[in-house]
């Protein structure tokens, strides 16, 4: 753990903690399908900054990727652009931006902006291109908004996994673990006393969490309050047995705590909590897949700032279930084996 575990942090802060923004992904809505609007949109794309998500047909087609969490701007051409450009007048296009990351929000309006006037520029004497940007989701670019959600997943992701191997390890320490086995205790009914109390934990900590996001920081819950906490209840499948599991490998405190420290470090850098999971190399992008945190980390934001439901979220919680039973089913048999 001593030598293991700063050697693989070193690779993971060098290879894909970054705060450079790019391959941001756009949509894009051309109603002129014009030379001109081709080039504006051709000067996005050669900046190496933006990707092409897709086309959509109107502005209001551009409400879906953005809430899908498949594009972070969508950029809207009216149908007499070239027009307007000819004529002298100015033309006015809209960016539409996702606001949930403040941060590669504010980025890439500036990306955004420095390029429409740099078209406009290119354009000779003709009036200056006017753009009308517009937030959603997070409209003040407030931090908090974007990182007061996120504490569920670090409540639910580490300091339940962590107190879970522990409070498994100290019975084991203690030997009133050894006790309770050679009672007429099965040990299903042991696993489940030793979890349940820390699911009943984590629940009240999430309710916590949303009552002061809401009173006291002013973050509001847009979405739906019982798919927040049965999400919650699905990701703690996860945590719970992976608790147990490092409680498995562990027969002291310290190497639990070491362990956790070990395995958590690396999910909390990877899911996208802080650093956006499109800048890492892709090799590590396919990592994340493996992920559960990655996953809750998008549907609580979802939830809490777009108001996403089933029909937006369902690729996530879908993995979530997946990656959730099986790492506790794995848990669980390995825990009841070493209990026999």
């Amino acid at each position: 753990m001593l030598i293991g575990a700063p050697i693989l942090q070193l690779f993971i802060f060098g290879y894909a903690v970054t705060l450079d923004i790019k391959h941001i992904q756009m949509v894009v809505a051309d109603r002129d399908r014009s030379c001109e609007s081709r080039e504006l949109v051709g000067s996005f794309l050669r900046s190496g900054y933006f990707d092409l998500r897709g086309r959509v047909d109107s502005p209001a087609d551009l409400d879906r990727p953005l809430e899908a969490g498949e594009a972070l701007v969508g950029l809207y051409v009216p149908q007499d652009f070239s027009k307007r450009l000819a004529r002298g007048e100015p033309a006015p296009v809209q960016l539409v931006i996702d606001g949930t990351d403040m941060n590669s929000a504010g980025v890439a309006g500036g990306y955004a902006a420095a390029l429409i006037a740099h078209y406009a520029a290119a354009g000779g004497p003709a009036p200056p291109l006017t753009h009308q940007p517009r937030i959603w989701y997070n409209p003040g670019l407030r931090s908090m908004n974007y990182m007061v959600p996120a504490v569920i997943c670090m409540i639910l992701g580490t300091v339940m996994t962590a107190v879970t191997a522990m409070a498994v390890v100290r019975e084991r320490e203690t030997g009133t673990l050894e006790q309770l086995v050679v009672t007429p205790i099965r040990p299903a009914e042991l696993m489940l006393a030793k979890t349940l109390p820390f699911a009943g934990i984590g629940m009240l900590d999430v309710a916590l969490v949303i009552v002061l996001a809401r009173y006291w920081f002013g973050v509001g819950l847009a979405g739906s309050l019982l798919l927040l906490l049965a999400s919650s209840a699905i990701f703690l499948l996860t945590t719970l047995g992976l608790g147990l599991f490092i409680s498995t490998l562990s027969r002291t405190q310290q190497q639990a705590m070491l362990t956790a420290f070990f395995v958590l470090m690396p999910s909390v850098i990877l899911s996208g909590f802080l650093f956006p999971i499109e800048n890492m190399p892709q090799v590590i992008q396919w990592l994340t897949y493996l992920i559960p945190l990655r996953y809750f980390v998008e549907i609580v934001r979802g939830i809490f700032l777009q108001g996403s439901g089933v029909a937006i979220l369902w690729p996530q919680l879908t993995a979530l279930i997946a990656l959730g039973g099986t790492i506790f089913a794995l848990s669980a048999a390995r825990f009841q084996k070493r209990l026999g």
